[in-house]
């Protein structure tokens, strides 16, 4: 079925690169992107901070008293309904890399794990449980949306090869267990979701959520929106600070072209920049904590919870900056929150026809990367980590940069943000196509 591109939108006209399986020759700009994304993984983890400096204990092991049983029998019950071949494609060891090869563009470049595409009907059921099971409803329903607006984004450009709706790669690391660690992936255009489990405790990040359009006027779709309470809430705090107020908030009134933290941008510098929560009413404080659960909210209900009274905690300094414009129809760059001091959220929109979201998680023991080098497979223990002593410092709530496909990030420090965002271009990057540009007047 065919369909048609939002106004102001044009597709754009360029070679197919397949989304399902590798391509015998990429063009050079996908070669440049994954030697870029090669070299970047092979650099030791160490996490989003704010000056390339770690800050140590961040984030304890602790009990949540939160029971993660649903989120490992649902694993459980998608590996056993597989065969033998089917789990061995579909089963890492916890210490794998896997989980920094994940790449939010379409074309097939580093996939791993099983295809949605190849499941049976009750296997597919079972592997949208595990996502269900780990995401609140409203988190379920945006993931699932997004999936379907990539099978719409094939029906506008007539490319079918590039986009669909179950073109995501599942992989489960280590073995699902109540008491020791294992987490699962999945990673496709637009969608990314890691979960690390141990015991009761949860982490969730990188998640990086977008998609390009954000709405489906027509076909089987029609009727499908994405992002909008981000959007209306960001603004709706932008318009409740004084002039001075935004003076120090908006940090660029033009989108730059790229996003901060994309694929492998593991290590990436987020430097402080906006407005702090200690400078905020009471009033605005409450729509920045609004902004925030929208983001947090995306986890299962009661580790979204614990999640949000670790943003609570640090909200007074958390920041918060902002890019381009206002008013209706102007190009904006949402406000990117940052729960507490591990989470940096940072949405990005291009325009509001297409947005970029992401949650990363800054610091070395807040994500499955940085918890699979503190614990080892069989120990609940740390593993030893020299860190540099300092204070700490403020958690940054800035917005991220707008994931325009045309720019891919092939350089500096790894990572992307769902927020997406990076301060400062990578050396080396190299443009990537995008399969709309803007309408010329």
């Amino acid at each position: 079925m065919a369909a048609s591109p939002p106004p102001g939108l044009k597709v754009r006209q360029r070679p197919p690169v397949s989304a399902r399986s590798p391509q015998p020759e990429l063009p050079p700009h996908l070669q440049k992107y994954v030697a870029t994304g090669e070299a970047l993984v092979a650099e030791p983890f160490k996490g989003i901070t704010a000056d390339g400096s770690v800050i140590p204990k961040l984030f304890p092991i602790e009990k949540t008293g939160v029971s993660t049983r649903p989120v490992t029998d649902a694993a459980r019950a998608l590996l056993d309904s597989l065969s033998a071949e089917q789990r061995a494609r579909a089963l890492f060891a916890l210490d794998t890399d896997a989980w920094r090869r994940w790449s939010n563009i379409h074309p097939y470049l580093m996939r791993h794990g099983l295809p949605l595409e190849e499941m049976s009907g009750a296997q597919r059921d079972r592997a949208l449980a595990l996502l269900r099971e780990s995401l609140s409803a409203d988190g379920f329903q945006t993931a699932r949306d997004v999936m379907r607006l990539n099978d719409f984004i094939g029906m506008i450009t007539g490319s079918h090869t590039e986009y669909g709706e179950w073109v995501y790669w599942l992989t489960v690391m280590g073995t699902p267990s109540a008491d020791e660690p294992w987490g699962w992936q999945i990673d496709g255009h637009h969608l990314i979701v890691n979960c690390f489990v141990l015991g009761d405790q949860i982490v969730m990040t990188p998640m990086f959520m977008g998609s390009e359009p954000v709405a489906a006027d027509e076909g089987p779709y029609a009727g499908t929106r994405v992002f909008q309470a981000e959007e209306r809430q960001g603004l709706a705090l932008m318009r409740a600070l004084t002039s001075e107020q935004r003076r120090r908030t908006v940090i660029a009134n033009e989108l730059p072209g790229e996003v901060f933290t994309a694929a492998f941008r593991d290590n990436f510098e987020m430097k402080h920049e906006g407005i702090r929560g200690h400078d905020l009413s009471s009033a605005q404080l409450r729509l920045l904590l609004d902004v925030l659960e929208t983001y947090v909210g995306r986890i299962r209900p009661g580790h979204a919870g614990v999640r949000l009274d670790e943003v609570k905690r640090h909200l007074a300094d958390t920041h918060f900056a902002w890019m381009g414009g206002l008013g209706p129809g102007q190009r904006l760059l949402l406000p990117g929150p940052q729960p507490r001091h591990p989470d940096r959220v940072r949405p990005s929109a291009r325009d509001r026809l297409r947005q970029r979201r992401a949650v990363t998680s800054p610091h070395p023991h807040g994500g499955p990367h940085a918890e699979r080098e503190r614990l080892r497979p069989g120990s609940a223990s740390p593993a030893p980590r020299a860190v540099r002593p300092r204070a700490p410092r403020p958690p940054s709530l800035t917005v991220g940069r707008p994931a325009s496909h045309r720019r891919r990030y092939a350089a500096s420090a790894p990572f992307r943000c769902g927020t997406r965002g990076r301060c400062d271009r990578g050396a080396g990057a190299a443009p990537a196509r995008s399969a709309f540009r803007d309408h010329e007047a």
